[in-house]
């Protein structure tokens, strides 16, 4: 069971780097050091998965599968699989506050290969006992990437020869022996990730540090998943949706969302007692420790909108697994720890599944503060068995947030939170996050950071420009560790001793003064 404490979101690619993107290398490391010197437990991070359509981490073509983008290329060079002058050949871009993955989608493939040219017969002993161990996913991943670049980046649906787009034992059989090289190299792309995270994660544990993962409740059309098993989706007979996921219209967004995500046959998965869900929460179990179930609300009910809508507007609910499906997982996985994303449009059903799972759902603070109304997420109302936001990463920051909301609100936010000039919003919002009765209060590192709503991660609804903020090198300072410390042991999510350390006096002096 989650205790009392508290944690930070930053997602792997946000870390700051030479290279273009955030990875599991140095800085990874000294992310770990920081948490830990601000008395945090834990570290939310986004999927790890390979990034799709428009870079986003919850399109991936696979759910076991770890993002090459996130492999340290300065490792791969203390490794002996890279050279120095290799990797600064290349010009990565010159914004260190973006994330430009049109370089990283032309740069990263060419050093990789060279690691692996380097580095297959230097680690072919751990690389074999890599590819045993992850058979079942590795095999069917692999030669879905190597088809997919033998046919020129096509969508599976979209390949030209019935007997590999089908999926048929003499397809797969003639294409793993035509593309064995292009296969052993995405393996090996694999091997390479998976053991830095690990070195990764035993650093984490070392540090007293547990990692969230999220489950992203759907997988993309496009993917080793869906192609290598199709019967557990809602396919036609020439393998194309019959209706597709997304949200009707909200807060987000007028038009609701259409993710377009392919759906579960649910009557079949129950039938394999869910099968395909054990295998998968089992990998994720390999790389977290607590995983959040993204749009929890799903399992109760679902928006399925008929292919070929513009917009998510024309959908309808239909019954999901409900307890079915929640109670295999959480007795299969007893020593897992569970966070259940329980927002959007909640019926009472919704809330009775939330009940009768014991998962502890999400609160938002940025949802909260309607000065003509109530809201169940204001802190007063946050349960013991809850997790604490002020936003995810689908929300502003902060800053941004303050921005957009009503003058009425704000007021009655700052009135109902005492904020105050020498505290800041940010911070006055933490205050009042990490007094709540939740178990567990997670924080952005923008709002750490107090930054505005340019460092935004993702705008539902928006198809470009998301998932590109990277935190600047050294921005996570020790005097910030230790401010984000104070507000943690005065709170009493930690089981450190508390100690007030010397900054104390003088901010609440300065506080009185304002």
């Amino acid at each position: 069971m989650i205790e009392r404490s508290s944690g930070v979101l930053m997602p792997m690619s946000s870390l700051p780097s030479r290279y273009g993107i955030g990875t599991m290398g140095k800085e990874a490391f000294r992310f770990v050091d920081f948490l830990a010197a601000a008395a945090q437990k834990y570290w939310q991070l986004l999927p790890l998965g390979p990034t799709g359509y428009g870079d986003s981490p919850y399109s991936s073509c696979s759910t076991f599968a770890g993002n090459p983008y996130l492999i340290d290329l300065e490792l791969l060079i203390e490794d002996g699989l890279l050279k120095q002058k290799e990797v600064e050949a290349v010009d990565w871009g010159s914004n260190p506050a973006k994330t430009d993955y049109g370089i990283l989608y032309q740069e990263r493939p060419p050093l990789l290969r060279k690691a692996y040219e380097r580095g297959k017969e230097k680690y072919r002993v751990e690389f074999e006992a890599f590819c045993a161990e992850n058979a079942r996913w590795l095999n069917n991943y692999t030669l879905y990437v190597a088809v997919k670049k033998h046919f020129d980046m096509k969508s599976w649906t979209e390949w030209p020869d019935d007997t590999i787009r089908m999926h048929r034992p003499e397809g797969v059989q003639k294409y793993s022996v035509l593309l064995r090289d292009e296969i052993d190299f995405q393996a090996f792309v694999q091997f390479l990730f998976f053991r830095q995270w690990e070195a990764l994660k035993a650093y984490a544990v070392k540090k007293g540090i547990r990692l969230i993962g999220d489950i992203p409740i759907y997988v993309a059309m496009d993917s080793a998943d869906i192609w290598s098993e199709p019967q557990f989706f809602q396919l036609d007979t020439q393998y194309r949706p019959k209706e597709v996921a997304g949200v009707p219209p909200d807060a987000f967004t007028d038009a609701g969302q259409l993710w377009g995500n392919p759906l579960y046959d649910w009557a079949r998965m129950k039938a394999d007692g869910y099968g395909w869900w054990i295998r998968r929460i089992e990998g994720a179990t390999k790389l977290f420790d607590v995983l959040r179930i993204d749009h929890f609300r799903g399992m109760d009910s679902y928006w399925a909108v008929p292919s070929g809508e513009a917009t998510a507007k024309n959908g309808h609910w239909r019954e999901g697994p409900g307890m079915g499906l929640v109670g295999v997982l959480t007795s299969w996985f007893n020593e897992t720890d569970f966070i259940a994303e329980d927002l959007g449009y909640l019926t009472p059903s919704v809330r009775k599944l939330v009940k009768d799972s014991g998962l502890p759902g999400m609160k938002v603070m940025e949802f909260a503060f309607n000065a003509h109304g109530d809201s169940d997420y204001l802190p007063h109302c946050c349960g013991e068995n809850s997790v604490c936001y002020l936003g995810t990463h689908d929300n502003d920051t902060v800053m941004g947030w303050l921005t957009t909301t009503s003058k009425e609100d704000r007021a009655f936010a700052k009135r109902y939170m005492h904020i105050t000039q020498g505290e800041g919003w940010c911070w006055g919002m933490i205050r009042s996050g990490m007094a709540t009765a939740s178990r567990l209060f997670v924080v952005l590192m923008q709002d750490l950071l107090e930054l505005d709503g340019s460092a935004r991660m993702n705008t539902p609804g928006k198809e470009s420009g998301n998932w590109c903020w990277r935190m600047l090198p050294g921005a996570a300072t020790e005097e910030l560790a230790e401010r984000l410390k104070l507000y943690t042991l005065t709170f009493r999510r930690s089981a450190e001793e508390q100690e007030e350390p010397e900054t104390a006096d003088k901010e609440e002096t300065d506080t009185e003064k304002k």
